[in-house]
Formats: C-alpha cells, sequence, structure tokens
C-alpha cells in the first residue's frame, strides 16, 4: 500500500469505526522502520502479551530493514515473524457504487476506492472476532495479525452426555478450540473444515466439517450455497433488517430449514442431532455425516440424521459388544414406554373389561376426584415445570425443590384425592425413561406424540388412540432430513444391512 492507499484506508477506518465512541475499539499509532503505522484491535479479544511483543518487535524494525520492502507480502516473509498472519486481497470485479456504503466520495481512481471498501468489509469482521489489522505505509495490502485470546471455559465433560468410560473433554463456546478437538481425533487430508460469515450485525462464524471421501458431496453443495447466500444477503441489507444469529446454532438451524424447503413449524422430530462430544462427531463424520460448528455454541450439529440414529448413545462404543448392545435395547425399550405407557393404561383404566387378568391389580379400584386423563395431562406439565424450574434453582437450593417436588407430586398430591398412585408411578417411569434418550429434542416429539395418543384415546378409546399413533407415524415418515432423505431410513425404503446396525451394535 503506497502513501496514498494508507491514507484512503485510513480514511474509511476512521470514518467507519467508533473508535474513541465504544471503549473497548482501540488504534495504536506507531512507527516502523521510519513509516506510519497503526493497529486496531478489541480489548477483551486480544491476547495481551502476544500483542505487546509483537508491538515491542515492530517498533525495533531499522529503517534500512524496510527499504526494499514494498509489498505486505514481503514485509510478512522478510519482517513479521509471526506465525498467524494473514493478507487480505481485494476480490477481483468489484462492483462500482459501494462508495454510497461510506457516504464520502470516491477518488478519480474508482477501482481503487473499491478494492479499499471490499478489503475493509473482509476486514471488519475478522477485527471483530479479535484479530488485528495492521496498515503501514508504503505496502499494498491490510495485514491481519491473529492474537485473539477468548473468554471461555475450560473443556470438560459435558453434563448432558456423561460417559461411563472413555474421553471426558467437550466442544465448548470457543470456535477454534471446537475445530482442534475434532482435528485431533480426525489426522487425515479428507477432514475439510469450510468457514463461513453469517450475519450483518453477528458476523458469526460457521464452519461446515466433512471427510471428502465419505460424505455425499450433494449435501455439502447444499449447505455451501445455503451458507454462501445467508452471508452474502446479511452484507446487503441495511441496519433495519439487520441479522444476527441471537441463539446461535438454532438460529443458523431454522434458516437452513427454510433455505432448504425443509422447514415446518408443526413437525416436532428433530431434523439434526445436536451433541457436545466431539468423540461423537468424529464417529459420525467417519460414517460419511457432516457436522456444522457455530461460534459462541457448545454443540455441533450432526446431519443427515434419522430416527434410527437417536438410539445410539457413546457408551454403546466403549464397552464390549455384549454390553452395548443390552444399552441399546433398553434404550428402545425405554422409546417404547415413553411413547405407549400412558395411552395404555389410561384404556386400561377405562375399558376394564377387556383388562387381562395379569394386570388387573393394576387397575384402579379406589375412587379419584380427577378424570385419568386430566390427571396425566396435569402431571405432564408439572413434570415440566419442575424441570424448569430446576434450571433455575440454585445448586444450593436443589435438595429443597426435590423435597418440595416430591412431597407435592407423591404423598400430598395422593392424599388429598387429586391423583391416584398409578399414575403417578406412570408417570414418574417415563420421565425416567426420557433420560435414557440422548436428544431432548426427540424426547419432546415423543411427548408431544404421547399426549396425542391420550386425546385420542380419552375422546374414541382404542380407535383413538390407534389413530393418533397412525398419525405419528406418518407425521415420521413425510419428515424428510436435510438431505431429502427419509426419515425412518433404512425402515422406508428397507435396507436390512443399514438397519441392523442402527439397531445392533455389530461389528466395525
Amino acid at each position: 500500500m503506497d502513501t496514498t492507499s494508507f491514507d484512503l484506508y485510513m480514511e474509511i477506518l476512521k470514518k467507519e469505526l467508533p473508535v474513541g465512541e465504544s471503549f473497548d475499539l482501540l488504534e495504536r499509532k506507531l512507527i516502523i522502520g521510519g513509516r506510519r503505522a497503526s493497529m486496531f484491535f478489541v480489548d477483551g479479544l486480544t491476547d495481551g502479551e502476544k500483542t505487546q511483543r509483537i508491538l515491542a518487535y515492530l517498533m525495533a524494525v531499522p529503517a534500512a530493514s524496510l527499504r526494499e520492502v514494498s509489498s505486505s507480502h514481503r514485509f510478512i516473509e522478510t519482517v513479521l515473524p509471526f506465525l498467524d498472519t494473514t493478507i487480505i486481497e481485494p476480490k477481483t470485479g468489484c462492483v462500482r457504487g459501494q462508495e454510497a456504503a461510506t457516504g464520502m466520495k470516491a477518488p478519480s481512481d474508482a477501482l481503487t476506492w473499491e478494492q479499499a471498501v471490499d478489503c475493509y468489509n473482509q476486514m471488519l469482521p475478522k477485527l471483530y472476532a479479535g484479530l488485528v489489522p495492521l496498515l503501514v505505509e508504503g505496502l499494498d495490502r491490510i495485514i491481519i495479525i491473529d492474537c485473539r485470546e477468548y473468554p471461555s471455559r475450560s473443556v470438560e465433560e459435558p453434563d448432558k452426555e456423561k460417559t461411563l468410560r472413555g474421553a471426558k473433554d467437550g466442544f465448548t463456546e470457543n470456535f477454534m478450540e471446537n475445530v482442534a478437538l475434532i482435528r485431533r481425533r480426525i489426522r487425515d487430508n479428507n477432514l475439510i473444515f469450510k468457514a463461513y460469515n453469517v450475519g450483518s450485525v453477528s458476523k458469526a462464524d460457521v464452519a461446515v466439517v466433512y471427510l471428502k471421501n465419505k460424505v455425499d458431496m450433494k449435501l455439502i453443495n447444499k449447505l455451501d450455497k445455503s451458507l454462501k447466500d445467508m452471508g452474502q444477503n446479511s452484507r446487503q441489507r441495511t441496519s433495519g433488517g439487520a441479522d444476527i444469529l441471537s441463539v446461535a446454532d438454532q438460529s443458523l438451524l431454522e434458516r437452513l430449514l427454510e433455505a432448504l424447503g425443509a422447514a415446518n413449524r408443526l413437525n416436532p422430530f428433530p431434523k439434526v442431532r445436536y451433541t457436545q462430544r466431539p468423540d461423537i462427531i468424529a464417529a459420525h463424520l467417519a460414517e460419511g455425516k457432516a457436522a456444522i460448528i457455530v461460534d459462541n455454541s457448545p454443540t455441533v450439529m450432526l446431519l443427515p440424521v434419522s430416527v434410527f440414529e437417536f438410539f445410539q448413545d457413546v457408551d454403546d462404543y466403549y464397552f464390549p459388544r455384549l454390553t452395548g448392545n443390552y444399552f441399546r435395547m433398553i434404550r428402545i425399550i425405554n422409546f417404547l414406554v415413553i411413547l405407549f405407557l400412558t395411552p395404555v393404561y389410561l384404556i386400561l383404566a377405562e375399558y376394564q373389561d377387556f383388562t387381562p387378568e395379569v394386570l388387573s391389580f393394576f387397575v384402579p379400584d379406589q375412587d379419584f376426584a380427577i378424570p385419568i386423563f386430566w390427571q396425566f395431562i396435569l402431571l405432564e406439565i408439572a413434570v415440566d415445570g419442575l424441570k424448569l424450574a430446576s434450571l433455575n434453582t440454585p445448586t444450593s437450593l436443589g435438595m429443597s425443590l426435590s423435597v418440595i417436588g416430591a412431597l407435592i407430586l407423591g404423598e400430598f398430591s395422593i392424599e388429598s384425592g387429586w391423583f391416584i398412585s398409578q399414575t403417578i408411578l406412570c408417570m414418574a417411569v417415563v420421565a425416567l425413561a426420557a433420560f435414557t434418550q440422548p436428544s431432548i429434542e426427540l424426547s419432546y416429539a415423543m411427548k408431544f406424540s404421547r399426549i396425542l395418543m391420550l386425546i385420542g384415546a380419552q375422546l374414541f378409546g382404542i380407535a383413538g388412540a390407534a389413530a393418533a399413533a397412525a398419525a405419528s407415524f406418518i407425521a415420521m415418515a413425510s419428515t424428510n432430513t436435510l438431505s431429502g432423505d427419509s426419515y425412518l431410513y433404512p425402515l422406508i425404503p428397507f435396507n436390512w444391512a443399514k438397519l441392523k446396525r442402527l439397531i445392533f451394535r455389530t461389528k466395525s
């Protein structure tokens, strides 16, 4: 960047960046080998010790070292001994008229101006991601130095996905740490991380991860097009239509579903699987899946997935095959219990003449104030209320909440005549069985299906429950994954070789 270019870049940066308005955005002016230079950085996202070392080195560079340096590439090669350094290159074919974005009149050399604005647009998300732009008089490009240091928690095992054996690390909110945790497990040239920048306000870092020799590239091409469109559309929006990933991965997923035509607000079945374990991601990448990492989120999205893949858990593979199959069998049985226990009990209680003699002991013989159907509905709400309460209860008061919940839903509710012991037992079994499912999203999808069957059983008896079960199955069968495949594959269409691997722990 020659003197004119340096002044042009500084004019754009000083007009656009809120330096002096926002206290955490700072400019550091310095002289490098007799040349003017400026560094911009965000306080709090930059490693102060690393930045100080670079500053001390640059300010000690003698003027003689820069006499033959006329390009940023040459500057990096001979003057700046720092590993994580890149250069922003202006994109070719810049669209004219971008000076409207800055409100300043373009100089006579319109192409140079447009290239400067383009470089500024590329630099901005890097600056707010913690990287440090360096401008030096006499050089031709903006230099980006990676001195970022994010505030984050340590790598530890996720609370929701604990394992009896195996690795105890988990994803964090740090984007690069999550990338490194996957790379550490798959050391292969075929492992690809494709980076994107989504959101005109949040400018969130997003990466699609896959093994290019395993994955279906049609899916990758769809994701690539959708994420690029999101980035381009967000950059073209005005401040009034700013795009922000307010809740990170969920916001991105909703936009992806809309872009790929898979959005359905009334369908509760999850289109992706969330996990905080890098070993699960690594295992599924090896099977040809893809994953999406979003900055500021400790969960990674795995796709495409069918309903059978939610029955798998990491403990199935950290134990011998017989034990792993036993774990998976329990998970499948619990899936059936979660779906059918309360509707079946309602039918047994309402139609006692058809109840088998062996189950007659479970049919209530005492009077109760509230119909069994409404007991189950109230208990469904109460259990979810307790779950939400536990999330907002300080650890020191957790025991108090447990005692209160046990008293209210247990002894007092039965003594008052509101509930009978059988309905409370059924809901307790269902609630405990739900914790064996690794996916919270699928647990709630099953909950909605269970409530639909309860309503059908209450209104139309056995025929109503069967119709509700059929409607849930049809909703599941009509759900398509993000790749366009059937949600019930390999059951529909049938593929026994793959279905066997999903139901049983087979030899790898």
